[in-house]
């Protein structure tokens, strides 16, 4: 018996238990099916079929494990585009590469291609040693949006290194709903009150929790999904 359960988020946000089976119960069931299933299983497994998604949330998932950030670089421009670049190489030709396009989404415009060099250069240099301060250089990167996608996901890690770095503590995105959160970033270019306060509500001090981790990435690419009609 190679099958159990296991509490997982549905797109609910709610945890339910689920019918899972692990890497090695994969392997074991693929020794038992008919052969030309097998090399479509075999490509599952490397995640050849995930969409765009899956797959840089599997790499998400082990990003903490590269040591890609230096310590000099947390906070700048510089690491989050190495961590666009890490959950995207492959996925988007642009990864990891400030966009030189006018973008907007929503309704909301994002920082002029043509001014963007320099604005970043400017958001690099906001102090952000206090939560405070991290929250206003958060939505300052949001406004500035240095992609053409895959902005969201990206800073959310971004912020979350900087403020374990600064304070110890990181957000555990699991305690903040979707729906308050794209709310609370549509309003933080006017009014980042709501943001400040999700956020402060949802620190935590429980940085090396490797299960609080994941489901905050699950969380964050959750927050990404486009809502059926």
């Amino acid at each position: 018996m190679f099958c159990g359960q296991l509490k997982l988020y549905a797109e609910d946000n709610k945890k339910y238990l689920m019918d899972v089976i692990n890497e090695s119960g994969v392997r074991l069931l693929i020794t038992i099916i008919p052969s030309k299933y097998k090399k479509e299983i075999q490509g599952w497994m490397k995640g050849m079929l995930d969409p765009i998604d899956e797959q840089s949330k599997k790499k998400a998932y082990d990003f903490f494990k590269t040591n890609l950030i230096e310590n000099a670089e947390i906070g700048k421009t510089v690491a989050l585009q190495k961590i666009h670049g890490y959950l995207f190489e492959g996925l988007y030709p642009y990864a990891g590469q400030i966009r030189k396009k006018t973008i907007s989404k929503g309704g909301l415009a994002f920082a002029n291609g043509d001014l963007l060099a320099q604005i970043l250069n400017d958001i690099d240099k906001m102090p952000d040693s206090s939560f405070d301060e991290i929250v206003h250089k958060y939505v300052e990167m949001n406004i500035a949006h240095p992609f053409m996608e895959g902005n969201g996901r990206a800073t959310r890690i971004w912020i979350d290194m900087l403020l374990v770095d600064r304070i110890g503590k990181c957000v555990d995105w699991s305690a903040i709903e979707k729906n308050d959160y794209l709310s609370a970033m549509r309003e933080s270019p006017i009014d980042s009150t709501h943001l400040h306060d999700l956020l402060n509500n949802a620190l935590t001090s429980n940085v090396d929790n490797r299960e609080l981790f994941l489901k905050g990435i699950d969380c964050s690419y959750y927050y990404e999904e486009v809502e059926s009609i």
